[in-house]
């Protein structure tokens, strides 16, 4: 006899895509929200000499006082365009998430949440690793306007 762990596991990531095939990415737990976001913002200017350009979907928390705050406060060093409600298919970032969902679970189930968020973060480092791929999911046909 085999036991199986039924529960099933799940964790969140944001990350971001360049035309220049970078990835920045980070992994939690629970939901997402604006204190979350704004890490992340914060993470994604830090060090840069230009002015960061960021495409966004329509997320409530992207639209949340907090984070549009936020960005005034940083309107300098950083500039989000929204893409229309209901069109992920113009979302470059959203060619990265079909490339990572399919990678992370054909890999033997993870029994832990630990097992999952490192399985995550190997296929998130790999691709990372690969500018080339990352670049591709600009090719993809309703995303070209980003490229």
């Amino acid at each position: 006899m085999v036991r199986v762990n039924n529960k099933r596991l799940g964790l969140s990531v944001i990350s971001t895509v360049t035309t220049m095939g970078q990835m920045r990415w980070r992994i939690f737990d629970g939901a997402f929200n604006t204190t979350i976001l704004i890490d992340f913002l914060r993470r994604l200017i830090k060090g840069q000499t230009r002015k960061l350009f960021l495409i966004l979907d329509n997320l409530r928390v992207h639209h949340a006082r907090q984070v549009k705050a936020w960005l005034a406060k940083h309107a300098d060093a950083i500039e989000v365009f929204y893409l229309p409600s209901y069109s992920p298919e113009l979302n470059p970032d959203e060619m990265a998430n079909a490339d990572i969902r399919p990678a992370v679970t054909k890999q033997a189930p993870a029994r832990t949440k630990m097992q999952l968020v490192k399985a995550t973060a190997k296929h998130l480092r790999s691709v990372q690793r690969q500018p080339e791929r990352i670049r591709k999911y600009f090719e993809h046909g309703p995303v070209r306007y980003a490229a």
